[in-house]
């Protein structure tokens, strides 16, 4: 059934132009790709209090290790190697049961670039653009017949402005006028905006807007923080959040407090810590889900779907 489904041959073909589109943006940008493995021994979820993702460990010939659930890590380190920056597009592996937002094994566009939150949430904007723009061009028929249209494709093309930003204390203050929910940890106080209300302030705001500065602990240690607030910022489009950001921490100092705040063990990450120690240097990242990226394209509301070949959770899928 695939095989005759036209939706799976315009899947190959937006997978395609947006690897080659990934590979053009980045070295444009003087960002280099980097080739890793998808084991590791420093996991970046769960890694704090406001961890809702759960790791996958396996045993490799003997020894465990865990499926990468992101390698932004070995990204700061390709930053000390490369000065321009590091990026990959490469599978990423979560625990935690998919459904129509979550997948437990999906691609992930990752890079790290020198600078502050404001310069790498500006690579995002252009890169999405850059996508958009690129997928538009090459298969707007085929896109548009399983899309309904590609005007959201042109739009953001065409669009030269930065998109709206709400910090989380302002979206906490445009919720309470809108009717949406906040949740706040019972123990640690630290709040989160769930997907209804993820919809709600994309509505608001036009479809499409970060989300900056969230509450300290609701965010992975390796976020800076100042003043109790995280230097970070998700982008929410699509069925929600597609894209997480944020600023590191430059010194090995400031990452062992963070670590401490987090009440995360310092053992697997001292490379990290050490590397910062003898490396300081301000970087920024980013995440981008592919196939969360794909919904927005598709106009879809399954990530599931978005899937060239399905991997479920405690299922052996052929092939």
């Amino acid at each position: 059934m695939a095989l005759s489904d036209p939706w799976y041959r315009t899947l190959v073909q937006a997978q395609d132009t947006i690897a080659s589109t990934t590979s053009k943006f980045w070295s444009a940008r003087g960002v280099k790709s980097l080739l890793l493995p998808v084991t590791t021994g420093s996991i970046s979820s769960p890694m704090g209090l406001g961890s809702d993702s759960e790791p996958v460990l396996v045993n490799l010939n003997g020894a465990p290790t865990y499926l990468a659930d992101s390698m932004q890590f070995m990204l700061e380190y390709g930053c000390r190697l490369s000065p321009g920056g590091a990026y990959y597009l490469m599978p990423s592996f979560r625990g935690e049961m998919p459904d129509a937002t979550h997948l437990n094994e999906f691609f992930h566009s990752e890079a790290e670039i020198p600078g502050e939150l404001d310069d790498v949430i500006d690579a995002v904007e252009a890169y999405v653009r850059a996508m958009s723009g690129a997928l538009v061009t090459e298969h707007e028929e085929s896109i548009a017949s399983v899309a309904g249209d590609v005007t959201h494709l042109e739009e953001m093309n065409a669009s030269t402005g930065s998109l709206p930003r709400l910090t989380f204390d302002e979206a906490v203050e445009l919720l309470a006028r809108l009717g949406g929910e906040v949740c706040t940890d019972p123990v640690h106080g630290f709040r989160t905006i769930p997907r209804k209300s993820e919809q709600l302030l994309m509505d608001h705001c036009g479809g499409m807007l970060w989300l900056t500065h969230f509450d300290r602990l609701a965010v992975p240690f390796y976020q800076a923080d100042v003043d109790g607030k995280a230097v970070n910022a998700d982008l929410l489009m699509g069925q929600g959040e597609t894209a997480g950001a944020g600023q590191r921490h430059t010194t090995g100092t400031e990452a062992r407090a963070a670590l401490a705040a987090h009440n995360v063990a310092e053992e697997e990450y001292a490379w990290y810590v050490t590397m910062k120690d003898h490396y300081p240097m301000l970087t920024s990242g980013f995440g981008l889900g592919v196939e969360r990226f794909l919904l927005w394209v598709f106009n879809h509301d399954d990530v599931r779907d978005l899937q060239l070949l399905p991997r479920m959770r405690g299922r052996v899928i052929l092939p």
